[in-house]
């Protein structure tokens, strides 16, 4: 939560340098406060499983928060049964009248095909589209990330010469920004994909921010500079099963794949594996729900369509009577 402070306090101006949120009391007075709205593209097979995974931390705040789940209707879902996905998700055409604060945008072990060839890419082209006008800030989550930057700004993905699987170190690239508020100067992630996005490409996009990586993973976290788009290339929601449970799946299915590294103590697939990265896992869902999300989406949600591009910095005192009817 912002720190509220005297307006024109000398520290203020060191606190922003350091992105530190501070408000005084004229803007803490006229501040409104609803609950945040959130849509989950769930696109991972076992759905129940990925939905508490990402539910566990959103909840990790003291910001209220509705959450909406979408399924895509073009892709016939086989892990997940038609009864849970009547009675707890909704499809596009159900949501896409409403506005949203925050969209996460999962990841999908499709990976190998080309965009083209996922049966709901088309759909899921019209999603981001929709999102433009009707979302402030959107996580994309690894195949969801290298999805979302094709679909957006025509960035290819890269085949790794084998599949990339295990817990790694990412760096943290920048300290002072809002996303990694309250990190030590790298944290553990689990990755778990075929391919990545081309990094070249990303550094050619000027209003796009490199904020973690490593020689072993590649990119880990670049963002959009007004942080409306924040895409994350590992799994850090993931449960400390999550990786075995892919490994195990694997092997009863006849493919060669290599344990996952930095997982298992000693290497022993039947050991219990380590889990390093739920701290961090849990700041940074909590600093993107607070920093792209709750600090800097309009009041009124429906104004995102005025402004699909624009950063923003609403209060109350923003309203026009228009708005005010809205509420």
């Amino acid at each position: 939560m912002p720190v509220k402070i005297v307006k024109n306090l000398p520290a203020t101006k060191i606190l922003q340098e350091e992105n530190i949120f501070v408000m005084d009391d004229e803007r803490a007075q006229n501040q409104g406060i609803r609950p945040m709205n959130l849509l989950i593209v769930n696109l991972m097979p076992r759905k129940q499983a990925t939905e508490t995974q990402i539910l566990r931390l959103l909840s990790n705040t003291p910001l209220q928060v509705n959450v909406d789940l979408l399924y895509t209707t073009t892709h016939a879902v086989k892990n997940t049964t038609q009864g849970h996905l009547d009675s707890f998700y909704r499809s596009f055409d159900e949501v896409k009248l409403g506005y949203y604060d925050g969209m996460i945008v999962t990841g999908a072990p499709v990976e190998t095909l080309e965009f083209e060839e996922v049966d709901y890419w088309q759909e899921l082209l019209e999603i981001f589209e929709w999102s433009k006008t009707h979302v402030y800030s959107t996580l994309h989550i690894c195949w969801g990330a290298q999805a979302g930057l094709y679909a957006r700004y025509g960035v290819d993905k890269v085949e790794l010469p084998q599949k990339l699987v295990g817990i790694y170190k990412n760096s943290v690239e920048n300290h002072k920004h809002v996303l990694f508020r309250g990190f030590d100067d790298s944290f553990t992630c689990p990755h778990s994909r075929y391919t990545t996005s081309d990094e070249q490409a990303i550094s050619q996009l000027t209003d796009f921010e490199i904020l973690s990586k490593s020689e072993e993973t590649g990119l880990s976290v670049v963002t959009k500079k007004n942080l409306r788009e924040v895409y994350i290339f590992g799994h850090l929601e993931y449960d400390r099963d999550t990786l075995n449970w892919e490994y195990q799946r694997d092997k009863s299915a006849g493919i060669t794949v290599d344990k996952p590294v930095n997982y298992f103590p000693e290497d022993d697939d039947k050991k219990k594996p380590q889990m390093t990265w739920a701290s961090a896992a849990s700041l940074f869902f909590s600093n993107w729900l607070n920093y792209a999300v709750y600090q800097r989406t309009p009041y009124v949600a429906a104004r995102l369509s005025e402004h699909p591009e624009s950063d923003f910095d609403f209060n109350l005192t923003n309203l026009t009577s228009a708005d005010s009817a809205m509420l």
